[in-house]
């Protein structure tokens, strides 16, 4: 039997050797190319996941907010007040659920900070909108508007802040910002002929709950004859608990329950070069009666510039003839889409104390 050589098995023992070592290299190199490639796959994955994730939020999410920065010169009551102000820091948050169903959240952080409106509403149709949670109230024109859209710094009228609780003027009601708790139906009727508003709230004011077991009934109703005219009006109808006792109104005690009725009529007007809003209002609350009305207009004079005057009228009690009388005159001045800078005099007449002047500046700026 013939025998190979001995160097000649030991050479091919060291070919297969290195063949076999090449082999478990290729295949190591093989697993971790494929490792990579999979970890690679998988992010390249989640980095698709973040980015549809990240888009459905952009799409679904809007936030929006403002800061109001003022100085006011103040020379009632024989004294002066002269200081600058953060009268308001808003963040807005709008979430859209579904096409129909959105959210909504808006927080003030200046001052105290509070919760200013939070719900949830389901778009059944365009005639008819269904709101719940914390929002304001639909009584009157100005109430409902934004700080960000009045013409006036002091936002709204004597007797929309006095009858709709928005700055605490009245007492009994307290400072809620003209907002409530509770369900709101509205829409748009006959392609935007009208438009209404029907509310069913606690009565007791913001981040409050009900003080009494019946709720306060809120409405309006506004007609558009014309591109330039709306006309309507707005109601209010139910009990207060009284958070606090009031000169204008001794008879009625902390924590009693009293009738508290509201109505309002006026009128927008909106022409080319000037917009015109007049309202009159009338409360009811136990055995007084207030009234008031306004007239506010807004001339653009130049593309960025408008010239405001108002007059606002308020009587807190007819039978003491407790009335005010406000003169406003000032501009606006929007250096940028939706900021602007406002100057304005008020000229304050009371029949019951002396004259006084409001000397007033703000700075507006929104995103």
């Amino acid at each position: 039997m013939h025998r190979l050589p001995f160097h000649f098995i030991a050479n091919n023992t060291t070919v297969l050797r290195n063949i076999t070592h090449n082999v478990h290299r290729m295949r190591k190199i093989s697993f971790v190319t494929l490792s990579l490639l999979l970890l690679a796959g998988n992010a390249w994955s989640q980095e698709n996941k973040l980015k549809d994730v990240a888009n459905t939020l952009k799409e679904r999410i809007t936030l929006e907010g403002y800061t109001q920065l003022g100085y006011t010169y103040d020379d009632a009551n024989k004294g002066k007040a002269n200081t600058f102000e953060v009268k308001r820091a808003i963040i807005m948050a709008r979430g859209k659920i579904t096409d129909r169903w959105s959210c909504y959240f808006m927080y003030n952080f200046a001052n105290t900070g509070k919760i200013l409106e939070a719900y949830t509403e389901y778009k059944f149709l365009p005639e008819l909108t269904v709101r719940i949670g914390e929002f304001k109230t639909m009584f009157t024109f100005e109430n409902p508007m934004s700080p960000c859209t009045l013409e006036l710094i002091s936002c709204n009228s004597q007797a929309t802040n006095y009858l709709t609780g928005y700055d605490g003027s009245d007492p009994l009601y307290g400072s809620h910002a003209g907002r409530d708790l509770g369900i709101l139906f509205y829409g748009d009727l006959f392609d935007k002929l009208f438009t209404y508003h029907l509310g069913i709230m606690n009565g007791q004011g913001i981040n409050r709950k009900d003080g009494n077991n019946q709720k306060d009934i809120v409405g309006s109703l506004l007609a558009r004859p014309t591109g330039w005219l709306s006309v309507g009006g707005t109601f209010s109808k139910g009990k207060g608990c009284a958070v606090a006792v009031s000169s204008i109104n001794p008879d009625i005690a902390v924590g009693d329950n009293y009738d508290r009725n509201r109505w309002s009529a006026g009128a927008l007007l909106k022409f080319k070069p000037v917009d015109i809003r007049t309202e009159y209002l009338h409360g009811k609350d136990g055995r007084v009666r207030s009234d008031g009305y306004y007239f506010t207009l807004s001339a653009h004079v130049l593309p960025r510039i408008d010239l405001i005057a108002s007059y606002d009228y308020f009587n807190r009690n007819k039978k003491q003839a407790d009335k005010q009388t406000n003169y406003v005159a000032g501009a606006q001045w929007w250096f940028y889409p939706k900021c602007r800078l406002q100057l304005q005099y008020t000229r304050r007449a009371p029949k019951l104390a002396e004259a006084s002047n409001l000397l007033q500046a703000q700075v507006q700026v929104r995103f």
